[in-house]
C-alpha cells in the first residue's frame, strides 16, 4: 500500500485536457527536458455512463493501491482521468521527469536480479523507447508495462525489497507480492490479461482494462523486454531481404526493388530502418505528424514529405541508382495505394503495419480523416466510425487488387490486417483457414527462420555501457564465424553475421546498450556462455537474455507465429504454455505469459523470458538446457505438424542428442494413398 502522497500536478486539467494534434508537453518535466514532445495516447473505450456502478468499482479498485488516509484527496482526480480518457494511470504518482535504464550499479535493491528488472522495466519506459510514456505504454497502440502509477511504484519498491530467496509475482501488471522461493527459481513471474475463454471477447477485455483488472501487455511490454525499433528492425531485415530475393531470383539484397508500407509507430516506425538496411527504396505512410517527425529526428527514415508525386519521384529515382532510401510519407496509406494504382506505377513488394488489432480504437484512421477528425467521429458516433473504418479497409483491398493484379507482391505483417478487411466486408479474402494472400509468416519467417530454429534473441547490457555492447557485438561476430566454419554455409548465419559486424555502425540503440540477433538453438546457447564467462571474467557487467516473443515457441498465434502450422492446430495455445512452465522450470530469471500479442486480444497466447547473466556457475547450469528448450519445444511442435525444414532440424537434434534426449517425429503418408482414398 502507498502511504505517502505526491504534490498534486501543476495545472492538472491542462495535464488532461491538452490533448491536441499528436504530442503535448508534460508540466512536471524537468527544466532540462522542457520542450521535448512526447506523445500521448488517446482515450480508450468504454466511457463508462457518470455514477454507474462500472465507474464507482473502477474508482474502487484504483484506490486499493493508497492508504485511505489519501483517498478524498485522490477520487477527484481519478474520476477525471477516467472521465477523460477512459482509464486511470495515476498521473501523481510518475516520477517526475525522465525514466530510463540507468546503468545497474545505480539502481538500488538487495539482490542482482531485482535491480535489473527495475532496469528492464524503466527502459520500456524511456521517451527514446516507449510511444505513449505517460500512459506506460511502451508499443503497439496500447501495449502497457503495466496499468497505472501505482503498481508502477509498488514494483519498483518490491524489486528494491527482493532477495535470492523471494519470487515477484505480477498479475496484469498488479504486484501480489514477493513469494517465499528458491534461488534457483525464477525472481518473477508475471502473466497479463489472462481472460476466461468464453470472456475473451474484445468488449469483455476492454471493460476489464477499464474497470484496472487486465494489462494488454502486448509481446515485450508487460513482459519487460522491449529494446525499443532496434528489436523490430531485424525481423523486418530479414524479411525484406528474404523477400526481394523470392522475388528476383539471384539478388542479394533489396538492390533496384522498391516497398510501399504505412506506420512509423513503435513498431512500424522499423520499417525504413530496415529498409535502407537491406538496400531498398520505399515509402512509408504515417497520417501522425508527430511519428514522422520522432522518425526523422531519430534518423530512422530518410526523407519527409506531404507531396505524394514527390514522395514518389524520391522513391523511382533512389530504384534507379541502386541506392537505399526510405521515405515518409505523411498521408493516409489508402490514397497513397490509389495514387500508385491509378499512374500505374510499378512496385515490387507491398506490407501494412498499421494497428489492427486496434482497428476500432484509434490503430487505423481511415482515408479522409485525420487523427483528430477521427477521434471526434469514434467519440461522436460509434457507429458512423466504424462505418468510416470498414470502407477505408474495402478500400484499400480494392486499391492492393490493383496493384497486386499488375505485379506487385502484397505480404500481411502479423499485424491482423488481412483479418480486419475480411471481416469489414470483404469475404473473398479468406481460403481456408488462411488468406489468398500469405503472410510473411507463411512464406517467409515460418520455413527461411522459425522452423528451423532461428529467431529474435537479444542481449541487454545492464552497465549501460557502450564498450560492453561493443565486447558482445565482436564475441557474437566470432561466434558466429565459428559456426559456419563448423556447419558450412548457412544463409540464415551469413545474414546474421552481416547484420552484427554492421550493428554499431547503424546506431541502432534505443534506450539502453541492447542488441538483436536471429540466432538458432544452438547458437543462442554458445553466444550466452560466451556472455557468462566474459562476465565472470569481469570483461563486461552483467548482462538481461531475453527475445521477443515473435519466435519459434512462445507464441500461439494462427494469425501469425503459427500461421504456417497446418496440420489444424494452430489455433490451439498448448506450445507457448508449455514453453513458458518449461523456462519457470528450467530456472530463467523472468518469466512471462501473456493473452494477446500483435493481432490483439483472444487472437494468440505468448510467452517470454528474461535470464541474468552474472558470471556465475549456476548460470552455466541454467544455459544447459533453457536456452534449448526455448527453441527447440517449438521446432518439436512444427516438425509434428509435418513442416519439412522442422522435420530436418528435429532429425538433427536426435541425432546428435541421443542419450540425452529425444523429440518425437511425424510418420509421413504417402499422398497417392490419400488420393486413391480419395477417389472412393
Amino acid at each position: 500500500m502507498i502511504r505517502t502522497l505526491p504534490p498534486p500536478l501543476p495545472h492538472f486539467e491542462r495535464f488532461l485536457q491538452d490533448r491536441g494534434g499528436d504530442a503535448w508537453d508534460d508540466p512536471r518535466t524537468p527544466a532540462t527536458c522542457n520542450g521535448r514532445r512526447v506523445l500521448r495516447a488517446r482515450p480508450r473505450s468504454p466511457r463508462f455512463a457518470p455514477g454507474s456502478a462500472d465507474e464507482r468499482l473502477a474508482l474502487e479498485n484504483a484506490l486499493r493501491y493508497v492508504d485511505p488516509v489519501h483517498h478524498a484527496a485522490l477520487l477527484p482526480e481519478f474520476l477525471a482521468e477516467l472521465r477523460t480518457l477512459g482509464r486511470i494511470y495515476g498521473y501523481r504518482f510518475r516520477p517526475a521527469g525522465r525514466l530510463w535504464g540507468r546503468p545497474l550499479a545505480d539502481v538500488p535493491g538487495r539482490s542482482l536480479a531485482g535491480r535489473a528488472l527495475r532496469v528492464m522495466i524503466d527502459n520500456n519506459l524511456d521517451f527514446e523507447v516507449a510511444l505513449y510514456p505517460y500512459e506506460l505504454v511502451t508499443y503497439g497502440e496500447s501495449g502497457q508495462v503495466c496499468q497505472n502509477w501505482m503498481q508502477y511504484q509498488l514494483l519498483c519498491d518490491l524489486l528494491a525489497q527482493m532477495t535470492e530467496d523471494q519470487t515477484l509475482v505480477v498479475s496484469s501488471g498488479h504486484p501480489l507480492g514477493l513469494f517465499p522461493a528458491r534461488p534457483e527459481a525464477p525472481r518473477a513471474i508475471v502473466t497479463n490479461g489472462l481472460v476466461i475463454g468464453r470472456w475473451d471477447t474484445p468488449e469483455t477485455f476492454q471493460r476489464l482494462a477499464a474497470l484496472g483488472c487486465v494489462n494488454y501487455g502486448q509481446m515485450t511490454a508487460g513482459g519487460w523486454m522491449y529494446i525499443g525499433s532496434q528489436g523490430i528492425v531485424h525481423g523486418t531485415y530479414i524479411t525484406l531481404l528474404n523477400a526481394a530475393r523470392r522475388r528476383r531470383q539471384g539478388a542479394a539484397d533489396m538492390r533496384g526493388q522498391t516497398f510501399i508500407s504505412s506506420g512509423l509507430g513503435g513498431m512500424s516506425g522499423a520499417q525504413p530502418k530496415a529498409l535502407e538496411l537491406a538496400g531498398g527504396a520505399g515509402i512509408i505512410a504515417e497520417v501522425r505528424p508527430g511519428q514522422v517527425e520522432r522518425r526523422l529526428q531519430m534518423g530512422w527514415v530518410g526523407r519527409a514529405t506531404t507531396d505524394v508525386a514527390e514522395a514518389v519521384r524520391w522513391m523511382l529515382a533512389a530504384r534507379d541508382a541502386g541506392a537505399p532510401l526510405s521515405v515518409a510519407w505523411q498521408g493516409n496509406i489508402v490514397e497513397l495505394l490509389e495514387y500508385l494504382a491509378a499512374e500505374g506505377v510499378g512496385v515490387d513488394l507491398i506490407s501494412d503495419q498499421t494497428s489492427c488489432h486496434e482497428v476500432y480504437t484509434g490503430g487505423y484512421i481511415p482515408a479522409g480523416h485525420t487523427v483528430a477528425s477521427a477521434e471526434a467521429l469514434a467519440q461522436a458516433d460509434p457507429a458512423a466510425w466504424r462505418a468510416a473504418v470498414d470502407a477505408s479497409l474495402r478500400r484499400q483491398y480494392q486499391a492492393l487488387a490493383a496493384l497486386t493484379a499488375a505485379g506487385s507482391a502484397f505480404f500481411d505483417y502479423g499485424n491482423k490486417f488481412l483479418d480486419a478487411v475480411a471481416d469489414a466486408g470483404v469475404p473473398e479474402l479468406r481460403r481456408g483457414e488462411g488468406f489468398i494472400w500469405p503472410s510473411y509468416v507463411e512464406d517467409i519467417m515460418g520455413p527461411e527462420c522459425f522452423d528451423l530454429g532461428y529467431g529474435p534473441f537479444r542481449w541487454v547490457c545492464l552497465s549501460g555501457d557502450a564498450a560492453d555492447l561493443a565486447r558482445t557485438d565482436a564475441e557474437a561476430a566470432a561466434e558466429l564465424e565459428a559456426l559456419l566454419a563448423e556447419r558450412g554455409h548457412r544463409q540464415q548465419d551469413q545474414d546474421n553475421l552481416a547484420w552484427i559486424r554492421g550493428a554499431e555502425a547503424a546506431g541502432l540503440v534505443m534506450g539502453t546498450q541492447a542488441r538483436i540477433l536471429y540466432a538458432d538453438a544452438e547458437g543462442r546457447s554458445r553466444l550466452a556462455r560466451r556472455f557468462n564467462a566474459l562476465v565472470r571474467k569481469g570483461a563486461i557487467g552483467p548482462v538481461m537474455l531475453g527475445r521477443d516473443h515473435h519466435d519459434v515457441s512462445g507464441t500461439d498465434s494462427p494469425l501469425r507465429e503459427t500461421s504456417n502450422i497446418r496440420d489444424g492446430s494452430a489455433v490451439t495455445a498448448d506450445m507457448a504454455h508449455q514453453c513458458w512452465a518449461g523456462n519457470v522450470a528450467r530456472g530463467m530469471t523472468l518469466a512471462v505469459l501473456s493473452n494477446g500479442g500483435g493481432v490483439g486480444t483472444g487472437n494468440a497466447v505468448n510467452g517470454g523470458f528474461g535470464l541474468l547473466l552474472d558470471g556465475s556457475t549456476a548460470v552455466d547450469h541454467v544455459l544447459e538446457t533453457a536456452l534449448e528448450w526455448d527453441v527447440m519445444g517449438g521446432v518439436a511442435r512444427r516438425a509434428w505438424a509435418r513442416n519439412p525444414g522442422a522435420q530436418a532440424t528435429v532429425a538433427a537434434w536426435n541425432a546428435q542428442n541421443a542419450g540425452r534426449g529425444h523429440i518425437t517425429e511425424a510418420a509421413l503418408v504417402d499422398p497417392a494413398l490419400l488420393a486413391e482414398l480419395a477417389k472412393t
